[in-house]
């Protein structure tokens, strides 16, 4: 299948025009009909409006209000409008998560540990919430894309741009300013999206025509993964690591999170037996997987458990952005037998070959940064040691970075093998990448090595990139 121009639900729109981000700004609160369910959502976080407490804040206050709010399945099951239908989907997930993992969160406010969360969500939400989930083809459980992240912002000036300290949650769990920061920073680093995503299309198409150099195009994604790399630095300033907790407990699944969950979620009235979902995650953001498949790294991933992770949380995302990466996965595959690399090899192009080489260490940057914020965000304040996506927080991430530093080695040894680039900026990428590949693999060795024993310190593992040079708050 070619690629086409555009993929889209009617929400979002895949392309050169929107990226990654709705077509338009999401509703901010839900139309008057569901007036009820609204009045939850804004009594809900744990802090409302920085000094007065939310039900959160008390052990069973959602409780009452929750089985008390009408059953709108009837009205629900009418919608036809795809950005209302999106705005439930996103309340009554807040209020699922909220009113489940409610009990794990005034355990951990206690002790410090994650206790027990409830696991029968009533009628009156599982069938509307379970309504809306069919009509956008996703799972009932609060996502990244139409919940809590790129369909839940705001703008504060409305003539400002998407940067994170000019928008806010239209939802949200503690109230705070550190969980604005947190999630709104993704929606910032999406707003680069649509420059990515054209140069990913337009490469693909131009190398389908002809045996053309792309390396402006390449150069284009390049700048655009750097620009990108900075705004995501914007983490350490826009959220504290210290209080991620704060929220963190709320953002759950119930996949791989047994402990919390039990055998699963019993959805009243819609499924006979529970259902086990994996919660939201950045890693269900679009920007990495698609220049994983764009530039070839989907041909490092190890065959293990970690890679069967990666693969299921594809499923977690809307279906216009599933089919977008299914038919970019075939035409890289149709370039080449070794894709992207095996096809700029094959045309001699150098130049191309030094800038895909620069777009692997950006995304090496990404992922090595979102892999510090595991240490200090998570492993420096909890010992539970899954990740809100269901997967382990000590190995899933390494399991990516190896990947990426194996195909960095193979390209630089292709362009061993070719004259040198022409391109000056081409050719500092190069040299600089073959001196600091090395060191690149000696960090993850080395905490690879740290984490694999049972008593290690996350200020040990986050240490090392300190000593090689690659601490995130100040590289």
């Amino acid at each position: 299948m070619p690629l086409l121009s555009n993929y889209s639900d009617g929400f979002f729109n895949v392309g050169a025009d929107c990226g990654f981000l709705p077509l338009k700004a999401p509703l901010e609160t839900l139309p008057e009909r569901y007036q009820a369910l609204q009045v939850i959502l804004d009594a809900m976080p744990v802090v409302i409006e920085g000094n007065k407490n939310g039900l959160l804040h008390t052990p069973d206050a959602i409780v009452a209000p929750v089985l008390a709010l009408p059953n709108f399945i009837d009205i629900v099951s009418a919608e036809t409008d795809v950005f209302v239908i999106q705005a439930l989907f996103r309340s009554y997930g807040f209020l699922t998560s909220a009113y489940l993992l409610e009990p794990s969160f005034q355990q951990f406010r206690k002790d410090g540990s994650y206790g027990k969360a409830r696991n029968f969500l009533p009628a009156n939400i599982a069938q509307p919430f379970c309504k809306v989930a069919e009509k956008l083809q996703v799972f009932p459980w609060l996502d990244y894309h139409y919940a809590y992240s790129l369909g839940n912002y705001r703008k504060l000036n409305a003539d400002g741009d998407l940067n994170w300290e000019n928008v806010t949650m239209c939802n949200r769990f503690s109230g705070q300013p550190d969980e604005v920061g947190f999630i709104m920073l993704h929606v910032d680093i999406n707003r680069f999206s649509a420059g990515l995503v054209g140069t990913v299309m337009q490469t693909i198409q131009q190398l389908q025509q002809t045996d053309a150099t792309v390396s402006s195009l390449l150069a284009k994604n390049w700048q655009t993964m750097k620009q990108m790399n900075l705004r995501r630095k914007e983490m350490w300033k826009a959220s504290r690591w210290q209080h991620y907790n704060d929220f963190r407990i709320f953002i759950m699944g119930v996949k791989g999170n047994e402990a919390l969950f039990g055998e699963g979620v019993t959805y009243e009235k819609v499924w006979d037996e529970p259902k086990a979902f994996r919660g939201q995650t950045g890693a269900q953001d679009d920007i990495i997987p698609m220049q994983d498949i764009f530039s070839g790294v989907i041909f490092y991933y190890p065959e293990n458990e970690l890679t069967k992770y990666l693969l299921d949380l594809r499923l977690y995302r809307p279906k216009c952005i599933q089919s977008f990466f299914i038919d970019l996965e075939g035409s890289v595959k149709a370039l080449h037998p070794k894709g992207l690399m095996g096809k700029l090899v094959d045309n001699k192009d150098i130049t191309g070959l030094c800038y895909l080489l620069g777009i692997l260490e950006e995304i090496y940057h990404f992922r090595n940064g979102h892999w510090q914020f595991v240490q200090k965000y998570i492993m420096a304040n909890t010992k539970y040691a899954t990740a809100t996506g269901g997967t382990p927080i000590t190995s899933w991430i390494p399991n990516q970075i190896l990947s990426v530093i194996s195909q960095m080695e193979d390209v630089i040894k292709a362009l061993h093998t070719l004259p040198v680039a022409e391109d000056e900026q081409a050719l500092i990428l190069f040299r600089k990448n073959d001196e600091t590949l090395p060191t690149k693999k000696g960090l993850i060795e080395g905490q690879l090595e740290l984490v694999r024993k049972n008593n290690f310190s996350a200020e040990a593992v986050f240490a090392l990139n300190e000593k090689f040079g690659y601490n995130d708050q100040h590289d």
